[in-house]
């Protein structure tokens, strides 16, 4: 039976009304929950009642506006469950510290959002004695290898940051489960393109600051996984998303539901503009990496894995040789021909630039940013939907005949 369209999976679980009968869901703003008899608090504290079975205890815990968004972002990704949290990172982090304990392995892309490289790099191995071997995950043997008898998780980005190689979901299942492991899969690159729990990923994680968000003034992030899985992230003893305290607050929860109906309108225009963009800068001659060109070395991986309608992905990059160009073609591209903005982050309505290795890569040394692929004068453009597409390619094209990399004289 072929995969559900994961908008298709939403519609089915979109039944909730808000506590007046109102369209949309309420936001339950109380940070503590009345019970009607004393004999359910006790119940509550250990853990013989919970959130799906209509009890709340402590807003930290459980919150039913933030509930009902996990069950949105479950529905979308295909799992059973999913709970939200205040951040991306602060899913992540709470992920690989449910997967692991003190002395466990992890086997990581090499090329991953730099935060994330520093959680696992740095903070991991020095707070909890969690150690990872990085590797190219686009190199199943180079990942067989680095796996050993204490490795719990290996990690992925569906579609990695910046460098936009794609992971072979299903194969690192397979060597996940050969290892008594766990895959986790960063989805932030492709919500909706993508279902990394349908290829046969454990967890799949979420920065919703990014694309599901869609407006760039919200921080974000998700777990989406087993009801297991989720309900041990909340867990009153050791479940991190509760004793961490990581908590998203319920009018957060409501804003990003309140966008997430138009999330595929949004994620099919991002994808559409980006795939004109890079075949016409492809045409031009100027070294561009977007997954939906057939030049791109996983373009037929990403077409057999991807729900076809959200196209390859809203952001490609550009590799203008040095960081000294790349700043050049984003000062002009932001100052004088209004493209864009200078700054991280992306899924924005505008255009967002940023050159990664002296940015959300920094993390990382330059023989790291080597081995990923990560040039100086990389270029990562996520592509807005703002203006229209001739002028927003009138706009790049000029500057990159401005500077000179380009002699063609016009949009092809």
């Amino acid at each position: 039976m072929p995969t559900r369209n994961p908008i298709e999976r939403l519609a089915d679980a979109r039944h909730e009304f808000g506590e007046h009968g109102g369209v949309n869901m309420s936001v339950e703003a109380s940070t503590t929950f009345t019970v009607m008899e004393p004999g359910t608090m006790p119940e509550l504290f250990q853990g013989r009642k919970s959130a799906p079975q209509g009890c709340y205890l402590y807003g930290r815990h459980f919150n039913p506006t933030v509930y009902q968004l996990g069950r949105q972002l479950a529905a979308i990704e295909g799992t059973e469950a999913a709970y939200c949290a205040a951040s991306g990172m602060a899913a992540i982090s709470a992920a690989i510290l449910q997967l692991c304990r003190s002395g466990d392995h992890i086997v990581a892309s090499n090329t991953i959002y730099g935060g994330t490289y520093a959680l696992l790099h740095d903070f991991l191995p020095a707070k909890a004695n969690i150690h990872t071997t990085f590797v190219d995950v686009t190199d199943l043997e180079a990942v067989i290898a680095a796996v050993s008898n204490r490795t719990k998780v290996i990690y992925a980005e569906s579609i990695a940051n910046p460098t936009l190689r794609v992971a072979d979901i299903p194969a690192l299942a397979e060597i996940a489960r050969a290892a008594n492991a766990q895959l986790v899969i960063d989805n932030t690159f492709s919500p909706l393109l993508l279902s990394p729990a349908s290829l046969g990923a454990d967890v799949v994680v979420h920065s919703m600051t990014k694309f599901i968000n869609g407006a760039s003034d919200i921080i974000a992030g998700a777990i989406c996984g087993s009801m297991e899985f989720v309900q041990g992230l909340m867990d009153l003893h050791t479940g991190p998303l509760m004793i961490l305290g990581p908590t998203m607050d319920p009018t957060i929860a409501s804003k990003i539901s309140l966008r997430i109906p138009h999330l595929a309108l949004r994620v099919s225009e991002h994808a559409k503009r980006a795939q004109i963009f890079a075949e016409r800068l492809e045409a031009i001659g100027v070294s561009v990496v977007y997954p939906g060109l057939p030049a791109h070395p996983d373009h037929e991986l990403l077409r057999r894995h991807r729900c076809a309608e959200y196209g390859f992905g809203g952001i490609l990059t550009l590799d203008l040789g040095s960081e000294e160009k790349a700043n050049q073609l984003m000062d002009l591209l932001q100052n004088k021909y209004g493209f864009g903005f200078m700054a991280v982050s992306l899924g924005y309505f505008d255009t967002l630039m940023s050159c990664p290795s002296s940015s959300t890569s920094s993390e990382m040394s330059d023989d790291d940013l080597s081995s990923a692929g990560i040039g100086q004068g990389l270029v990562r453009l996520s592509v807005g939907y703002t203006g229209t597409i001739e002028q927003r390619w009138g706009q790049l094209e000029s500057a990159l005949r401005s500077m000179g990399v380009t002699e063609v004289p016009g949009a092809p």
